[in-house]
Parts: C-alpha cells; sequence; structure tokens
C-alpha cells in the first residue's frame, strides 16, 4: 500500500524535473507524466519519482493536516 503525501515544489529544472519538499526531506521528481504545467510553489503528489497528480494549494495544506494529525496521534 502506498500513501501519496502532497509536495511544495521549489525549483524547476531545464531537463523538466522539480526539487520536492515533501514533510522536510527534498525529492526530485519528473514532471513529465502531468498535463498541467508547474510552478515554483504549486502542489503535487508523486510516487516512484514522477509527479502524478498536480493538487490545488487548500486541498494539499488539508491533506498536509491530516497526515500530520495521524502521525502526531497514532494509536497503538
Amino acid at each position: 500500500m502506498c500513501i501519496a503525501i502532497p509536495g511544495r515544489v521549489l525549483s524547476i529544472s531545464d531537463e523538466n524535473t522539480a526539487l520536492v519538499d515533501v514533510f522536510g526531506t527534498k525529492r526530485e521528481v519528473y514532471l513529465d507524466l502531468l498535463d498541467d504545467p508547474v510552478q515554483v510553489g504549486d502542489y503535487v503528489i508523486s510516487h516512484a519519482g514522477y509527479a502524478i497528480e498536480k493538487l490545488d494549494e487548500k486541498i494539499a495544506l488539508e491533506k498536509i493536516a491530516f497526515l500530520k494529525d495521524i502521525i502526531e496521534n497514532e494509536m497503538y
């Protein structure tokens, strides 16, 4: 099972890759699978090194808050 975590685009290179911040970890992802253009500051969901969806900022922030809540209040 995979959990898709939104990441914020920090920079975009000439090779159509983006540096994305995912919970403080920076990852390089390919943008080749996205139909919509991506800009610095946008949020994307990535899997296996590829951005697979561009997210609206409000939705991305809601998802991030939800995931943080789960992590902080994990029940055993």
